[in-house]
Parts: C-alpha cells; structure tokens; sequence
C-alpha cells in the first residue's frame, strides 16, 4: 500500500499535465476562418490617397560669353589696390621665431613681474602653464606682436596685421596683470 500511495500523486499529477496539454491543443485546432475574414476586410479598406507630385520648376538657362576676360579668381590677375602700401612695415621673415610666437595673444596671461626700472621683466603664463621672462623688445602672439613697453600691471606691444591689399599695418595691443 505504502508504494501504491506514493504512485497515486504522481500519476494524478501526469493525468493533470496530459489533459491541460490536450485542452491547450484544442484550443488551437479551432481554425483559422476568423483571421482570414479580418485580413479579407483590411485588404478591402481604401488607403489614404497619395499626394500628388509637386511640380518641377524649369530654371532658365544662361549662356557665359566671357570667357576673354580676365579670372577673377586667379592670383596672378588680382590688381593692387592704389591704398596698398609696399614701403608700410612688414614682419621680418628672417628673424628666428620666439617661444611665445605659437600661442595668440589672448590666452597668454601676465602673472607679475620681477625688477624695477629699464630692467624690468614680465613673467606671461602659456596655455600650457609654463612661465616665460619677457623682455622689451620680444615677441609674442600670432600676429608678431613686438613688446614697446613695460609696466608693474600691464605689457604694451604693437601686432602687424595683414591690410587685405598685400600690405601689413600696425595694432597695437597690450596684455593686463591677470587677477588671481
């Protein structure tokens, strides 16, 4: 008896599983008639209509009969303007190029000085964080910028920039004791 009870829950448990999986079995056997009669429907829906194409424009054709004349676009065709000055300053292309050349002028920063007098000297941060010595007559920023005066606050420079007719005029330009 005691093996004929332990068999009795687990095959009313197979019996369970088997008739679940028949009524599952079932329910799929019903037929497909209702999806068939929803896609008949769908398919004889009229859609939206369609837009109509928009209409191409023609554009009017033109005809270059110039070609004799002069390139605008050609360098060796561009006239000198009668402003342009060839004996105005000019940077000095022989003279090696000082560290501080590389970086514009704006993002040199002036943290102090060091000495007094003639013998002043401007000590300018670069981007990087390295400090430089500057002294009058040096160079710095990315348009030639020559230091013509020193100050406990500020450093004083004149920038050449190009005048747009081949020529270079001067700007000036100073650098202020940065606030820390």
């Amino acid at each position: 008896m005691n093996r004929a009870a332990a068999m009795k829950p687990a095959s009313l448990l197979r019996a369970g599983l088997m008739l679940g999986a028949a009524l599952i079995l079932g329910g799929c056997t019903r037929g497909m008639s209702d999806l068939r009669q929803w896609v008949a429907q769908e398919k004889a829906k009229k859609g939206a209509p369609i837009q109509p194409l928009p209409v191409i424009k023609t554009f009017e054709t033109f005809k270059y009969v110039d070609q004799n004349m002069r390139d605008p676009f050609s360098a060796s065709t561009v006239e000198r303007q009668p402003n342009s000055n060839s004996s105005g300053p000019r940077p000095d292309a022989n003279r090696p190029k000082q560290p501080l050349e590389m970086f514009a002028l704006d993002s040199l920063k002036m943290v102090g000085t060091i000495g007094v007098g003639a013998k002043m000297e401007v000590l300018i941060k670069d981007p990087g964080g390295v400090i430089h010595r500057v002294h009058r007559g040096d160079y710095m920023g990315q348009n030639y910028g020559h230091v013509t005066a020193i100050s406990s606050d500020h450093i004083d420079l004149v920038e050449l920039i190009s005048n747009g007719n081949g020529g270079w005029m001067e700007r000036p330009a100073s650098i202020a004791l940065a606030e820390q």
